[in-house]
């Protein structure tokens, strides 16, 4: 029988692929960069305003989904734009659909920025 478990080898080749990704999110999306730009900023703000380990996880989480929404928006712009180059009503809601959850995704996360950082400017200035 043989075994159900890949060597640590291949699970590490696998890695490289997600990295490959993560470079191609960034070397070829605009709107990724935007959003990492804002998570730098967002991150020096932290450190300069001393958020707790509950505001950091909750902070990085957010920042994690944003990111992630970005790369899942672009992998499904770019297969579908390989299956047609022509317009098609269902291809363009789903793109815009993806496009949504991008949006939603980064109101939420401006959202948890204002309750986690507000405070904390708020009370810089009493």
């Amino acid at each position: 029988m043989a075994s159900s478990r890949k060597p640590f080898k291949t699970t590490l080749h696998n890695f490289r692929y997600a990295f490959r990704g993560i470079g191609i999110l960034f070397r070829d999306e605009r709107n990724a960069w935007i959003h990492l730009t804002a998570a730098v900023i967002v991150t020096l703000l932290g450190f300069l305003l001393g958020l707790s380990r509950l505001e950091w996880m909750i902070v990085v989480g957010v920042i994690a989904a944003v990111i992630a929404a970005e790369a899942f928006n672009s992998a499904l712009e770019r297969l579908c734009d390989r299956v047609s180059l022509e317009h098609h009503p269902l291809i363009g809601q789903a793109k815009d659909l993806a496009a949504g959850a991008v949006l939603l995704t980064a109101i939420g996360a401006a959202i948890v920025g204002l309750l986690v950082f507000v405070p904390k400017i708020y009370a810089c200035f009493l």
